[in-house]
C-alpha cells in the first residue's frame, strides 16, 4: 500500500460479533490475517502476508501510541489501545485492539498477536479522537520526527500522571 494514499474521509465499519485478527513476526511483518482484516484493509491475502503491519497505519494515528504499544509488547506484556487504521483505498476504521506477544515452547517471544473489536463510539468520539488530535498536533510542532514523537509521549505520560493511572487502566476504564 502506498504511503501517500489520500484519505477519503469514509469510515468503514464491521459487526459487533466480528473480530479482526492478525499475527506478525518480531519485526511486525504480517504472518496471518483473517478475512475480516483483509476485507477492512481492502487487501488480498497475498498483499498482506509478509507486508509490515504498518501498511494499514493511518497518518491520523499518533506515533506516540504506537511507541507505547511496541515498548509494552516487546517487554512481554499485553496492551489494549484504540487505533484508527487505513484501508488500501484511503478509507479508515476504528478498532479497540488487544495486542499480545506470542511465545515458543521455551518462553521466547516469537511474534505478536492482535485481536480487534468494534470500539465504543462514544469513547472514540468524545475522548480518543480529541486526545489523538492533540498528540498529533504536538508531534507535528517539531521538525524532527523523533523529537515530535518524544514530545507527544511526554504529553501522554503527563496526562496519565495527572489522572493517577497507568495507560491500561486509563483505556480500560473509559
Amino acid at each position: 500500500m502506498a504511503k501517500d494514499t489520500t484519505l477519503t474521509g469514509v469510515e468503514r465499519t464491521f459487526d459487533d460479533d466480528e473480530i479482526i485478527v492478525s499475527k506478525t513476526d518480531l519485526k511486525g511483518h504480517l504472518t496471518y490475517a483473517n478475512n475480516v482484516f483483509l476485507r477492512l484493509a481492502d487487501m488480498t491475502e497475498k498483499e498482506a502476508l509478509g507486508a509490515p503491519h504498518s501498511v494499514i497505519r493511518n497518518p491520523n494515528m499518533p506515533r506516540a501510541v504506537f511507541k507505547l504499544l511496541w515498548d509494552t509488547i516487546q517487554e512481554g506484556k499485553e496492551i489494549f489501545a484504540y487505533v484508527v487504521n487505513r484501508s488500501k483505498n484511503g478509507d479508515h476504521y476504528w478498532v479497540l485492539a488487544h495486542v499480545t506477544p506470542s511465545y515458543d515452547g521455551s518462553g521466547n517471544i516469537v511474534g505478536y498477536h492482535s485481536n480487534r473489536r468494534v470500539p465504543d463510539r462514544r469513547i472514540v468520539d468524545d475522548i480518543i479522537s480529541p486526545l489523538y488530535k492533540d498528540l498529533l498536533a504536538e508531534e507535528n510542532k517539531h521538525a524532527n520526527r523523533k523529537e515530535g514523537m518524544d514530545a507527544s509521549v511526554n504529553m501522554l505520560v503527563n496526562l496519565l500522571k495527572e489522572k493517577g493511572v497507568g495507560y491500561d487502566e486509563f483505556i480500560l476504564t473509559l
